[in-house]
């Protein structure tokens, strides 16, 4: 299976629509899916909204929680590569990240809040 590298400042907008869960390996026994090293692989379900365009939801994988991501929060996302893959019938593209982070929230303006001071 091929990686494809996504640009992901192409991608516009990106927030946590589902927050970090385990990715489970199989659904009988719920064994949760590892990495090669055994680092528990999570998946975060990302709303991505080019300007212009209708949202879209993609699920990423990643090896390790990411910490502060939670539901309705922006994102930052490091190291995605995209993967087509097919099983049978079925057919797709999924996923994997090496991080994904919180975007710190703003509350300032970049010349700093107003009357402080906080211009060059």
């Amino acid at each position: 299976m091929q990686s494809i590298p996504v640009d992901t400042s192409r991608l516009g907008v990106l927030r946590c629509a589902v927050g970090p869960e385990p990715k489970i390996a199989d659904f009988e026994t719920k064994e949760v899916k590892r990495d090669k090293e055994g680092n528990t692989i999570y998946s975060v379900a990302v709303t991505v909204r080019q300007e212009g365009r209708r949202v879209s939801v993609i699920e990423i994988s990643v090896t390790g929680e990411p910490k502060g991501v939670v539901e309705g929060a922006e994102v930052r996302v490091t190291g995605l590569d995209a993967f087509s893959w097919a099983m049978g019938d079925r057919h797709g593209i999924s996923f994997r990240a090496a991080a994904i982070t919180p975007v710190p929230a703003s509350g300032t303006t970049p010349a700093g809040p107003a009357g402080k001071g906080g211009g060059a």
